[in-house]
């Protein structure tokens, strides 16, 4: 049976891209990509070496950025990330935005499950939810 090896996301600034992820979710570059040159791919592992997420140099033309949640607008795909409390997506919260991420959906007052999604800078979607 295959196993997921990582997520790709395509992008056409595949280093910024990476740098945002990796400060995020506190990962680490492969061996051998950690140094600015032709970023065409980038791979991203967690600190104990396994995949985590890999980054894709795509033309303009093949990539638009998400206008999700607006009604009609496609979502692409998007990662969901966890916090273990309302106090902590509140932090993440500034640190999110800090990074470059902008607020597309805010449902961090729900009782039963507390949520923000954000884009990324290319307008990928990704999730922080209280669970």
């Amino acid at each position: 049976m295959a196993e997921l090896l990582h997520t790709v996301l395509d992008t056409t600034d595949v280093r910024r891209l990476a740098e945002f992820y990796r400060q995020l979710l506190g990962l680490v570059y492969r061996p051998g990509d950690e140094e600015p040159g032709e970023d065409d791919w980038l791979v991203l592992t967690w600190p104990d070496g396994r995949r985590a997420l890999a980054f894709n140099r795509v033309d303009e033309s093949e990539t638009a950025p998400s206008g999700w949640p607006a009604p009609g607008a496609v979502k692409h795909m998007h990662l969901d990330t966890v916090v273990s409390s309302v106090e902590e997506l509140d932090a993440e919260h500034s640190r999110v935005l800090g990074l470059g991420a902008e607020l597309r959906y805010d449902r961090s007052g729900d009782p039963e499950e507390p949520l923000r999604a954000y884009a990324d800078p290319a307008g990928h979607v990704f999730c922080i939810f209280v669970g």
